[in-house]
């Protein structure tokens, strides 16, 4: 008789991961009758099950090893409890916050809710970087002023729905989702650049601060898997801010996607894995150029595909939603094992 010898290999990770959620909640998303569909009820039921799979991981609730954000969006992002992190403009006033030695301004002193667009830089172009809102800028005069984000004085409607940052708490996860209603248009680019903001340890004092937990880890790929997943149901079709060398012809459509490229090319560089899931993009109310843009945002924003992993999903029910956020959150941890 002769003797094998034989071995095993385990494959196990202890990298920490962390989630975040950038779901459309507009008003294409509402229930519909007619059609019989209902699709921000799809998203929820999708979206609280990817939480329970993501957190089911976690062994040591006072250690998690898995945190979760969500991002709300439609015309503009529900900042909860980081509402002192927006500077609030007016329609005659200034479009930068006041210098931080200067008295402070009257716009700043009370907001009349907790919305935020894009945050704009000294000239009024979108900023596309994860700057925490503590970081120092200087205006165009060599004054220095804290880069909050701008709530733009033209947006009109904003989720009721807040945002989340990273947290291992499922039942405060899963009662944002249950708050979830449709309502508004689509800015894309505001929606990628909050997922960001989320995922950035530029933001950590910030969310500590406002006693919204730990907030993100440093950008370390051996240490720490970094997600992003953007998911929505029609065409980036508002901005109010275009990026700086781009055409000021642009149509808001055009200047939403635009940003969100170019803040998911920020995101990718510094290792963030960005997923992308177009939900319901055959719907006949859209134009054949509309589905046609809606689809390349959604995949030149998506890391690319490698031979064993697929960024860029399409679901056209809500059982095809689930299963594509249950492939994202099955690959997930593929990212992360270590042999």
């Amino acid at each position: 008789m002769q003797r094998v010898a034989a071995s095993t290999t385990a494959l196990y990770s202890d990298k920490k991961i962390e989630v975040a959620l950038m779901l459309d909640i507009t008003g294409s998303m509402a229930a519909n009758k007619r059609a019989k569909t209902n699709k921000i009820g799809d998203l929820q039921a999708a979206a609280s099950q990817t939480v329970k799979d993501l957190l089911g991981q976690n062994r040591d609730p006072s250690e998690p090893r898995v945190r979760v954000a969500i991002v709300p969006y439609a015309e503009a992002v529900n900042t909860g409890g980081l509402a002192d992190t927006v500077f609030v403009e007016t329609s005659t006033g200034p479009k930068l916050p006041p210098p931080i030695d200067a008295p402070l301004a009257v716009s700043v002193t009370t907001a009349p809710d907790k919305w935020a667009t894009e945050r704009k830089d000294k000239d009024g172009y979108a900023d596309y970087s994860s700057d925490g809102p503590y970081t120092l800028w200087q205006d165009n005069n060599g004054r220095t002023y804290q880069a909050k984000v701008n709530r733009d004085y033209r947006m009109k409607v904003c989720p009721s729905a807040a945002l989340v940052p990273l947290t291992a708490d499922q039942d405060k996860l899963l009662t944002a989702i249950g708050h979830f209603q449709a309502a508004g248009v689509t800015a894309g680019g505001i929606a990628a650049q909050w997922g960001y903001y989320m995922l950035s340890p530029s933001w950590r004092s910030a969310i500590a601060d406002a006693r919204l937990g730990a907030g993100p880890a440093n950008f370390d790929p051996k240490k720490v898997a970094k997600i992003a997943i953007l998911m929505t149901d029609g065409q980036f079709n508002t901005a109010f801010a275009r990026g700086r060398g781009t055409s000021a012809s642009d149509d808001e459509g055009r200047r939403s996607r635009a940003n969100a490229e170019a803040i998911c090319e920020n995101m990718k560089h510094d290792g963030i894995e960005v997923f992308t899931i177009g939900f319901d993009l055959n719907d006949p109310s859209m134009t054949t150029i509309e589905r046609d843009q809606a689809r390349s945002v959604l995949k030149d924003c998506a890391t690319d595909d490698t031979s064993s992993l697929k960024h860029f999903y399409e679901a056209a029910t809500g059982a095809e939603l689930s299963d594509a956020f249950d492939q994202i959150t099955r690959n997930i941890e593929k990212l992360t094992i270590n042999r």
